[in-house]
């Protein structure tokens, strides 16, 4: 049995509108100047559509977009990101993960939940999706911060849960779906990562998973998670990294990419291998792209 999922994060679909009237929030007018200066000039609207166009002729049995479908979490984004995520694909193959920009200021939580609905079984988390062997569970990490923070937490509750289903799907291939980078050790900048990092690589040790997803630093990464209980074939979970999908970034670490990722049932374990596809470095192709090894 063989399962193809492919992996992308962080679209920040622009541009990113003035926040006026009754949204005006002073975060989201410092994340709307900070646009200005230096996201707007590497976001590449046309490249996305073609990147997206390029992962859906790969035909992968399922998606995974790790988050910050928006920028400002205006009504008029969530809009748009609505449209963009339906284009991926029918909502029962395309599964959708909250970052710190969707649910950048309190009261946009409401929106982000209605709209985000399809693609996370009601907006529910953690969420279980099982397709054939395969149980892809997606968390949030998402919760409003004060301006110039950007850091995620999943919470007590959230992750008990996560333990549970974890247990509950033991011997599936379990594909956990997060926006923060969930390890400790520098791997997302400072006021940038996971509280509760520690404890979650604590539930993973204790039950193990076969597969993490991630976006959140704009580039491409992977790492690993040690754990007794993961039945992955390398022996430990790898822990996958996607860049911004949208960004015309020089550098290959940064540049918009996808993974494509295949799970393989061999002898009672899971093997695991990645590559990635994007654009190409000093041209405008989609081409196959070097990945990281762990």
């Amino acid at each position: 049995m063989s399962y193809r999922i492919a992996h992308l994060s962080d679209p920040h679909l622009s541009p990113a509108p003035f926040p006026g009237g009754a949204e005006l929030r002073l975060k989201r007018f410092l994340g709307w100047v900070n646009w200005k200066r230096s996201r707007e000039r590497l976001n590449d609207t046309e490249m996305l559509d073609r990147l997206v166009a390029d992962l859906r002729a790969q035909n992968p049995d399922h998606i995974a977009m790790t988050g910050d479908a928006v920028n400002l979490a205006l009504r008029s984004e969530f809009a748009r990101a609505a449209q963009w995520m339906a284009g991926l694909g029918a909502a029962a193959d395309v599964s959708f993960t909250p970052g710190n920009h969707d649910a950048y200021v309190r009261d946009a939580l409401p929106t982000l939940a209605r709209t985000f609905a399809p693609w996370t079984e009601g907006y529910r988390f953690p969420y279980l999706r099982q397709r054939g062997e395969i149980a892809l569970i997606g968390l949030n990490t998402g919760v409003p911060t004060l301006p110039f923070l950007a850091t995620g937490r999943l919470g007590a509750s959230q992750r008990e849960a996560l333990a549970a289903l974890l247990k509950e799907t033991a011997g599936l291939a379990r594909v956990v779906m997060i926006h923060h980078p969930p390890v400790r050790g520098g791997k997302a900048p400072l006021l940038r990562g996971l509280d509760d990092a520690a404890a979650f690589e604590a539930v993973i040790a204790e039950h193990g998973a076969e597969l993490i997803l991630h976006g959140h630093t704009h580039r491409l990464m992977a790492h690993r998670l040690p754990s007794r209980a993961t039945r992955n074939a390398a022996g430990f979970v790898p822990v996958l990294g996607a860049p911004s999908v949208s960004a015309a970034a020089p550098d290959a670490a940064h540049r918009a990419c996808y993974y494509l990722i295949d799970l393989a049932h061999e002898g009672g374990l899971w093997r695991t291998s990645w590559r990635a596809r994007g654009l190409a470095m000093g041209g405008r192709e989609i081409v196959a792209r070097e990945a990281p090894a762990i």
